[in-house]
């Protein structure tokens, strides 16, 4: 396998920390806090609306996949917004403080639950779907543009690109990692200080960006400064414009995730004019750049299938662990199991992170480094044998019995490699294999193929309720093994068609 030369080029630039640019850290730490942000609440989100709202684990389910399928969806609009009108940098901003003020609604929300008033009434079912209509919102306009910066730091060809994402990842895996022990002391002192402490996590973020924006110079500033004040329809400045339409969409998406099964329809129905929409963009590119499109679009399909069956960690294997896990540990005491579920596979994360970077440079320099189709499909087949061990820990405990924390630590651990093939890589081959115009737009397209996959997701984990833990972690073994397989006979053609991009 040739690399070419310019893929093992380095830009220096004065200011460097560990080989990279300083600006690079400040993302690091703006991510890692508005990460530990999410999935404080996402460790035990399932578990507080089973437990405390008492929902039904099928609907918890399919609420936490429709909640993630606007999370991941949101990022293809805050995407297209910051690359025409916003900029990355102000549409992180405007992100983080919807998302914190999402954080504390939730946290008023499990107060007021903790002192007595009905979850049932329609104020309280307001302000809960109100608060994940804000994350949603929050998310789009933060989540692409963040990793849409960290790309704008090298230049094209420069081979710390891919490690530079890895590095950025663990800072998202340290946010993740943190956010297992909010979760443990929601479950032990009150619901309602994780989603507090959530909310003061994202404000830490926040704070970090603000005062390390001038190691950012102009990366992430608007390509048109005043696009924004220039008016639209009806005489309407854009900026107003877009108010309004974020007013819009958060009481829509609420409603939505209050009702999921709508959702589910119309995951499909947005689906296609989308891929419409790109299959377009292809057409009228050049050659290589409608390839090299081409070639996302392939990937986003097959990443997918991955997250609708990874990100069951905060639904399906939250239940799982709470029911049939043994979480007693020695001088530990009883662990909750959205600590565990939250932080295993983060700490993997951490600690092999590192190695995994460094491997890729160094089977770059011996010519030998996979592909990024190659690393998708290998990042398939360790989930699909995360699961097989999942799927044997559900059968040794049975019906009403607990398998030992092992199966849990051993699934999460197969998860994590294969995640690490998969997500910093994929992140990393988006800004590669994406056109200077579009890098925001097909960011968000990344994104969206995780919502898809997360709205198929809450239906999958909802059917353990009734198919049972073990028949599910099967059927998703077998599936995810042969997607793997199927990319594995595509690697050749999908390289040829990335024209030098490695």
């Amino acid at each position: 396998m040739k690399v070419a030369r310019e893929d093992m080029a380095q830009t220096k630039e004065p200011g460097e920390f560990l080989g990279h640019p300083k600006a690079l850290f400040v993302l690091f730490f703006t991510e890692m806090w508005e990460r530990f942000s999410f999935y404080s609440m996402r460790a035990f989100l399932v578990l507080y609306m089973t437990k405390a709202l008492l929902i039904t684990q099928q609907t918890s389910n399919e609420i936490y996949g429709a909640y993630l399928g606007f999370v991941y969806a949101a990022p293809f609009l805050g995407g297209m917004l910051a690359d025409r009108l916003l900029g990355q940098r102000r549409s992180i901003v405007i992100g983080g403080i919807l998302m914190a003020a999402a954080q504390f609604s939730l946290a008023i929300h499990a107060y007021q639950i903790h002192a007595g008033i009905s979850s049932s009434s329609l104020a309280m079912n307001c302000l809960f779907f109100l608060g994940l209509g804000l994350l949603s919102a929050g998310n789009g306009f933060f989540k692409p543009n963040i990793s849409s910066i960290v790309g704008s730091l090298y230049t094209q060809g420069d081979a710390r690109r891919d490690g530079a994402f890895t590095i950025f990842y663990m800072g998202i895996n340290i946010g993740a990692f943190l956010a297992g022990f909010s979760g443990q002391l929601a479950e032990n002192f009150g619901w309602y200080w994780g989603f507090f402490i959530a909310g003061v996590g994202m404000l830490i973020g926040q704070i970090i960006f603000f005062f390390g924006g001038p190691m950012l110079r102009d990366k992430g500033l608007p390509s048109n400064p005043l696009a924004l004040h220039e008016r639209w329809y009806f005489g309407l400045h854009k900026s107003i414009a877009i108010t309004v339409a974020v007013a819009v969409f958060i009481p829509i998406a609420a409603f939505l995730m209050a009702n999921p099964k709508y959702v589910q329809n119309l995951a499909v129905l947005i689906a296609l004019p989308i891929l419409v929409y790109l299959l377009w963009e292809i057409k009228r590119s050049t050659r290589e750049e409608g390839a090299r499109m081409f070639v996302i679009l392939v990937l986003v399909c097959f990443s997918m299938l991955f997250w609708s069956f990874f990100e069951l960690a905060g639904s399906a294997l939250n239940l799982f662990a709470d029911a049939h896990v043994e979480r007693t540990v020695p001088y530990f005491g009883e662990l909750k199991a959205s600590l565990l579920t939250a932080s295993i596979n983060p700490f993997f994360i951490i600690l092999l992170g590192i190695p995994f970077a460094k491997l890729w440079v160094w089977l770059a320099k011996k010519q030998a480094e996979p592909s990024s189709p190659l690393k998708f499909a290998l990042g398939l087949l360790q989930l699909a044998a995360g699961f097989l061990v999942l799927y044997v820990g559900a059968v040794k405990a049975g019906p009403g019995g607990r398998c030992s924390v092992l199966f849990l630590a051993l699934g999460f651990f197969l998860h994590t490699t294969g995640e690490l093939c998969l997500s910093p890589v994929g992140l990393s081959t988006i800004t590669k294999l994406s056109p200077a115009r579009m890098v925001g737009t097909f960011m968000g397209v990344w994104f969206l193929a995780s919502a898809l996959g997360n709205v198929l997701g809450g239906w999958v984990g909802g059917t353990t309720e009734h198919a049972g833990f073990s028949a599910v972690f099967f059927w998703i073994t077998a599936t995810a093994a042969a997607a793997a397989v199927l990319l594995a006979l595509f690697v050749r053609p999908l390289k040829r068609m990335m024209h030098g991009v490695k």
